[in-house]
């Protein structure tokens, strides 16, 4: 991330006066946008973007009732309490390195990966990469953080602890398991009423396959990250093929796993298996609710601009993105530069064509 000129913290710091939602459930996205655009080179376009933005933000809610140490579980999962969770994580990040607290919240929220739609999981995917990028990926480098980017993890941790919501008990589809991420994806099925928000269709669901690995104990943190790195690229293809289904809300079964992803670094190895698990069912669960019946036809994808090398190709494509201004295609965009950046020798073709169709579906910031 080229951030010498300070934006991306003059950014949250005017972000960090609004809270994390509007009209009482759609999501403020512009602390994860501006994250985004500044690592890939668009720091210059970051204000006026925010400028754009100003009318989908709305001040911090009212606090409601203290959260502590004691009565944190009772507070879980209540939107009402919003600014006293993030109240709550500005306390212990002063006081305790991040990396302790994201470790020991981390197992505590993971259950609720789908609640606010997956928002708050991905907040603190941008969050996360921001403060290893700054304090370094050593395990002995979370100290206690202050400033804007401890504050935006603690904005993060407090809208997921709010937003918290498990998924439905799920049965298991019959039959053998599938064999890859992208096999597991096309497995999925999709609930038959796609009506109501996403709250309403989660509740619809009621089996998932099995996801293509061992148990989560017999699964070493290598694996569990290679894993994790396959579903974010086959979500990646999937989107490319299916977005039509839903543009916005399928964005959602890419940048959800690859938050996780980027926090892996950050988090004790004991705990990747379970973030695995827990990425492949935000996943599913999205696709479960929004995937059209059918894939578009390959001749009708976006063609790729011609770069030289694949860094130009990728860099073509985040600025046609950060031209086009919406910010899902932003985010998706930059989950898709991360996959085609996976070291697989060869580039991305297709999840570089799924950010050019989230263009193309996707009405543009006026």
């Amino acid at each position: 991330m080229d951030d010498t000129s300070g934006t991306l913290d003059e950014a949250l710091e005017r972000l960090h006066t609004t809270g994390p939602e509007r009209g009482g459930w759609l999501t403020n996205h512009a602390p994860m946008a501006v994250e985004a655009l500044v690592r890939h080179g668009q720091a210059p376009s970051v204000h006026r973007w925010l400028d754009l933005y100003a009318h989908k933000l709305e001040d911090m809610p009212a606090p409601y009732a203290t959260v502590t140490d004691a009565n944190w579980a009772e507070a879980l999962g209540d939107p009402r309490r919003i600014t006293d969770w993030t109240a709550y994580f500005t306390r212990e990040l002063a006081g305790h390195p991040w990396r302790e607290v994201l470790a020991q919240w981390w197992p505590r929220l993971l259950p609720g990966i789908a609640g606010g739609a997956t928002h708050p999981v991905i907040r603190v995917g941008h969050a996360v990469r921001t403060l290893l990028l700054e304090t370094g990926q050593s395990p002995t480098a979370g100290r206690a953080a202050a400033g804007p980017r401890a504050h935006e993890l603690a904005h993060a941790l407090g809208y997921w602890a709010a937003r918290h919501a498990p998924l439905p008990p799920l049965g298991l589809l019959p039959g053998p398991a599938p064999r890859t991420p992208a096999d597991a994806l096309a497995a999925v099925p999709r609930i038959a009423d796609q009506n109501g928000g996403i709250r309403d269709r989660l509740a619809r669901i009621t089996t998932f396959p099995a996801w293509p690995a061992p148990a989560p104990g017999a699964l070493g943190p290598d694996e569990a990250r290679a894993l994790l790195a396959g579903l974010v690229r086959a979500a990646a293809h999937r989107y490319a093929t299916h977005a039509h289904g839903e543009p916005i809300m399928l964005v959602h079964a890419v940048t959800a796993p690859n938050a996780v992803l980027r926090t892996l670094p950050a988090l004790p190895h004991e705990l990747w298996a379970a973030s695995l698990d827990a990425a492949w069912t935000a996943s599913a669960a999205v696709l479960a609710s929004y995937a059209p019946p059918s894939a578009v036809p390959p001749g009708e994808l976006p063609a790729v601009p011609a770069g030289s090398t694949p860094a130009e190709r990728s860099g073509e494509v985040f600025a046609h993105a950060a031209a086009h201004g919406d910010e899902h295609v932003i985010k998706l965009a930059d989950t898709v530069l991360d996959v085609a950046a996976m070291p697989t020798g060869e580039s991305d073709e297709l999840a570089l064509a799924g950010a050019l169709r989230a263009c193309a579906l996707i009405e543009p910031m006026a």
